[in-house]
């Protein structure tokens, strides 16, 4: 007889399935219903493949590992040389590149059409039901292509790779890749949002002016996703606040000053590294005019914006299929919970 000790506890019941394998678009009545009333009814095949691929229980266990290991920073390697590199669990990649295969980074831009943005919120919206985190890098790409385009001859040599549907996460300089990823940093300790008190100065190496290179010195204290491949940095030169695109690592295959102090130790969104980091003579392109980096950067930064507000909207629905699915299946008091006043 077995002992009474070593018996099992209980049984679990009146508890939920785990809720996995499903449709996140062709689930969606009103999801559905907004594409085709705004223009996108062309893109419905591609999403409703994009929705099973966010509701299965594959993606759903990435999102859980990507948040469950959190991202580490290696400032030095083990001989003592720089190196500034964030490590991720390989989920938050295959994340990364589902996303950036979806077009979630570009396809309004790259293939420019009636409903194109509409279809890329109607991505967005479903991805961060599965991983927000990863999503903060993911719509920086996308909200940079405005910014790039102010300087043509920067645009010329970077939006290509911007635009690819590739990604790309060696550490390595941007010349050796054919996909890239675009951040920002504006923020300095002394102004947070009030990027007028920024200190960092930029001193060009030559002549200066539009497109020309310059020498960035100071600090920027809340960098997400540090291992984009370039960032738009607001920094002030001679005319003023300007803004300029600093790669992480220079065109001859050294590495470009822009050092990463620690990471910061967020409540939430663990998946996406946020950084403070201080740039010790990191080479940047200036984009646009000398004094005009706010208003060439706040395009990106008003695109961003409205990527939030559809990440807000998209985690609310996530939130709601879940409260749904769990009144569903679960009883309190002689009934089911969803049957109850």
């Amino acid at each position: 007889m077995a002992r009474a000790c070593a018996a099992e506890t209980h049984q679990v019941e009146n508890m939920p399935p785990v809720l996995e394998n499903y449709n996140l678009f062709t689930g969606d009545e009103t999801l559905r219903e907004a594409v085709r009333r705004e223009g996108a009814a062309w893109a419905q095949d591609d999403l409703a493949a994009f929705g099973g691929r966010c509701g299965s229980a594959r993606w759903i266990e990435r999102g859980f590992e990507a948040n469950r290991v959190k991202p580490v920073l290696e400032t030095h390697d083990r001989y003592g040389r720089r190196i500034d590199r964030v490590v991720f669990h390989p989920a938050y990649h295959e994340l990364m590149a589902s996303s950036l295969a979806q077009g979630l980074a570009g396809s309004p831009w790259a293939q420019p059409q009636a409903g194109a943005h509409v279809a890329r919120a109607a991505g967005s919206y479903m991805m961060v039901q599965v991983e927000a985190g990863h999503g903060c890098p993911v719509t920086m790409t996308f909200a940079s292509v405005p910014t790039l385009q102010k300087q043509p001859d920067i645009a010329q040599r970077w939006l290509p790779k911007v635009l690819s549907r590739d990604y790309d996460p060696r550490n390595v300089p941007h010349t050796q890749k054919q996909a890239v990823t675009v951040g920002m940093a504006m923020t300095e300790k002394q102004g947070g949002s009030d990027v007028r008190r920024n200190t960092t100065r930029a001193c060009p190496i030559g002549q200066g002016g539009p497109g020309a290179a310059y020498e960035l010195v100071g600090h920027k204290f809340f960098v997400s996703a540090p291992m984009c491949d370039a960032f738009l940095v607001l920094a002030q030169a001679g005319g003023g606040l300007s803004c300029f695109l600093v790669p992480r690592w220079r065109e001859d295959g050294s590495k470009n000053p822009l050092q990463v102090l620690r990471l910061k130790d967020k409540m939430g969104n663990a998946s996406n590294a946020s950084s403070e980091t201080e740039l010790r003579g990191a080479l940047g392109w200036l984009i646009g005019e000398e004094g005009r980096g706010v208003a060439n950067i706040l395009e990106m930064v008003a695109m961003t914006r409205f990527d939030c507000l559809v990440a807000s909207a998209g985690g609310m629905r996530g939130h709601m299929t879940q409260i749904i699915h769990h009144l569903s299946h679960r009883e309190a008091f002689g009934g089911r919970l969803d049957r109850q006043p």
